[in-house]
C-alpha cells in the first residue's frame, strides 16, 4: 500500500492503478529519493511525466511544492491521479494531463511553462531518453532538476548539455538527477516569468480550477506576480485543450 511519507499529508494512503502498465515508486525508494532533493520541493513547480499514481508529485506537494502537473497517457492512471489529488486536498494545486509525453511537452512548451523539478519515471525498457530530455530542456528553470527513476546499473541515455548532480541505487531501482550545464542555460531563461497554474492545458482531463481559493495549508505557496490568462487560450487554439 502506498502512503505519503512526509509533509502535510504524511501517512495518507494513495490509490495505485492495477495491472502491469504502471509501476508505483515504492515507499522506501521515494523516501531515499526525496532525501536526495534536500528541500528542493519547497515552492517548486513540478512536472510528473509518466506519472502513474502520481506518488512522486503528490509527495512533492505534501512537502511544500507550489503546483504540479501530472501527465500520463493511460486513462485509468489519470483517473487515479484525480482521485488521489482530491483525497489529499491538493486538487487546487495540480493539473492532470492525459496525453502521450510528446503531446504533453509540446503543449507545455507552447504555453511557456517552466518547472523546477521534473520527475521522469518511464517504463524500464525505455532506456534511450535523449529525445525526452532534449524536449524537457526549454521547460526546465535555470536551476531546475530532472529526477529520473530507472533500473539499477542501467542508467538511461540522455541528451547533451546535462550534468549529473547525484546518482543512487537501491536494490533493482536507481535514481539519477540531472541539471542543465551552465552553458546550456541561456540568459533569457533566468528572466522568464513563471507560468501560473491557469496557464497549463490538458489534452483530455483537467483537475482543479486555478481561480478557486487555495486551502489554508497551501495558499501561501503560489508565487507572487504570476501572470494570468493568455497561455491557456493559446493551448485551446492549438487543439490540445
Amino acid at each position: 500500500m502506498l502512503r505519503i511519507i512526509a509533509g502535510t499529508a504524511r501517512g495518507r494512503k494513495l490509490e495505485a492503478p492495477q495491472g502491469r502498465d504502471t509501476r508505483p515508486t515504492l515507499d522506501r525508494v521515494r523516501e531515499n529519493l526525496f532525501n536526495m532533493l534536500q528541500g528542493k520541493c519547497m515552492d517548486a513547480r513540478v512536472l510528473d511525466l509518466f506519472a502513474g499514481s502520481g506518488a512522486l508529485s503528490l509527495e512533492a506537494l505534501s512537502r511544500g511544492a507550489a503546483f504540479a502537473v501530472l501527465a500520463d497517457r493511460d486513462r485509468e492512471a489519470s483517473r487515479i491521479q484525480r482521485q488521489n489529488l482530491e483525497n489529499l486536498g491538493f486538487d487546487q494545486n495540480a493539473r492532470v494531463m492525459q496525453a502521450p509525453w510528446e503531446d504533453t511537452l509540446r503543449a507545455l512548451s507552447e504555453a511557456g511553462e517552466r518547472f523546477d523539478l521534473v520527475f521522469l519515471d518511464p517504463p524500464y525498457v525505455m532506456t534511450d531518453l535523449r529525445e525526452v530530455t532534449d524536449r524537457i530542456r526549454p521547460l526546465l528553470s535555470t536551476e531546475g532538476w530532472i529526477v529520473i527513476e530507472h533500473q539499477a546499473k542501467q542508467t538511461p541515455r540522455v541528451a547533451a548539455d546535462y550534468d549529473t548532480v547525484k546518482a543512487r541505487s537501491w536494490g533493482y531501482c536507481g535514481v539519477t538527477i540531472l541539471a542543465k550545464t551552465e552553458s546550456a542555460a541561456g540568459p533569457d531563461e533566468e528572466n522568464a516569468p513563471a507560468a501560473g497554474p491557469e496557464q497549463t492545458g490538458a489534452q483530455q482531463t483537467v483537475t482543479g480550477s486555478p481561480t478557486t481559493t487555495q486551502k489554508p495549508e497551501t495558499a501561501g505557496r503560489a508565487k507572487e506576480g504570476e501572470p494570468s490568462g493568455g497561455k491557456h487560450e493559446q493551448l485551446r487554439d492549438s487543439g490540445i485543450v
